[in-house]
């Protein structure tokens, strides 16, 4: 059940590579992740906010806090994700997926305003801006809320058991066709 939209709580865009640390510090609480995984990805974020397409939007608080956030940009097979999960999307026939696709990379809601529709939103209005005819994500390959809520919108399974080198746990490639799907 999603509970109603918070009162005061605004979607747009997000300069992330100036609130980087704010939003790594919700991902840290929404995925649990140890400071030595947010130092390793402050320059991952900062790095693919330099690359053609990529934008961002954050979930903002009254005071202007950061709830939650989403980035993604247009995919591009030289990325260092797709060479990882292009040969799993091949062995079952679904590597054309990685073409004409908005890559959605990182979407983080804070768990104190998860369940409330905080994240569909995030998705949707970011994909909402693609030229891209589809768009693709990872996600731990277990039956958590976040892959209800892709398959929710229209994300199907492409890939599954995909091991990416710094992970402990497999990942699955998801893909769906824009736009996503509404309630």
């Amino acid at each position: 059940m999603v509970l109603p939209f918070p009162s005061g709580l605004e979607i747009g865009p997000l300069d992330l590579a100036a609130r980087v640390d704010e939003a790594l510090r919700v991902q840290a609480v929404a995925f649990g992740l140890s400071e030595e995984e947010v130092g390793i990805r402050r320059y991952i974020v900062q790095r693919h906010m330099t690359c053609p397409g990529a934008r961002a939007l954050g979930a903002f608080t009254e005071d202007g806090a950061l709830a939650g956030f989403v980035y993604g940009m247009p995919n591009d097979r030289g990325h260092w994700w797709s060479t990882i999960v292009e040969p799993y999307l091949k062995a079952v026939g679904n590597d054309h997926w990685l073409d004409d696709a908005f890559a959605v990379t990182e979407l983080h809601v804070h768990p104190g305003f998860q369940g409330h529709g905080v994240g569909r939103e995030l998705i949707t209005r970011i994909t909402d801006s693609a030229t891209e005819t589809r768009s693709i994500l990872s996600a731990i390959d277990n039956d958590t809320p976040a892959r209800g809520l892709y398959r929710n919108l229209g994300y199907r399974d492409l890939a599954r058991q995909v091991h990416f080198p710094s992970a402990s746990l497999p990942y699955a490639v998801m893909g769906a066709t824009l736009p996503l799907r509404r309630r």
